[in-house]
């Protein structure tokens, strides 16, 4: 992680790695957790497999649902590592996402309590990764990284 262009969450999840990555890789699962609450997610598409779309939708009231995210996946290792991008949309099209462009990567490593679980978002400059530290990163972020966490350790 470069810490001049890169922003990362870290958190401990008492689940199996397995249970984390179905978690990630069902639409009904992902739709539980992706968005933070009281926003809900509808997930359009979810192909979890490199060049895979990734599109999802959010709504304030359950009901009007307006774009969210249409990303492509770039790396699936099973069980190990999901890459996706937002600067390339679901069509393979270079997009132009606001408000910024980033690349994710969430990485899942055995750990004695579960599954150590890693997010690192990848910026193209300071200024890209510093406008998103500002618009609320580690809120937003951090709160779907717990989401996922309650939804993995009820599952369980």
């Amino acid at each position: 992680m470069n810490p001049d262009l890169d922003l990362g969450i870290d958190r401990v999840i008492r689940a199996p790695r397995k249970v984390v990555w179905n978690a990630w890789t069902d639409p009904a699962g992902l739709a539980q957790w992706w968005i933070p609450a009281p926003a809900v997610c509808r997930v359009d598409r979810l192909e979890v497999r490199p060049g895979g779309a990734f599109i999802t939708r959010m709504s304030e009231d359950g009901v009007t649902f307006a774009p969210h995210s249409d990303m492509c996946f770039l790396v699936v290792d099973e069980f190990e590592r999901i890459v996706f991008t937002n600067a390339v949309d679901s069509g393979w099209r270079p997009a132009t996402p606001d408000p910024i462009s980033m690349t994710a990567e969430i990485t899942l490593h055995d750990h004695p309590d579960g599954t150590d679980y890693r997010i690192v978002v990848r910026h193209g400059d300071p200024a890209a990764r510093d406008r998103h530290a500002a618009l609320g990163f580690a809120d937003g972020w951090g709160t779907v990284a717990d989401q996922l966490i309650r939804f993995v350790e009820a599952a369980r």
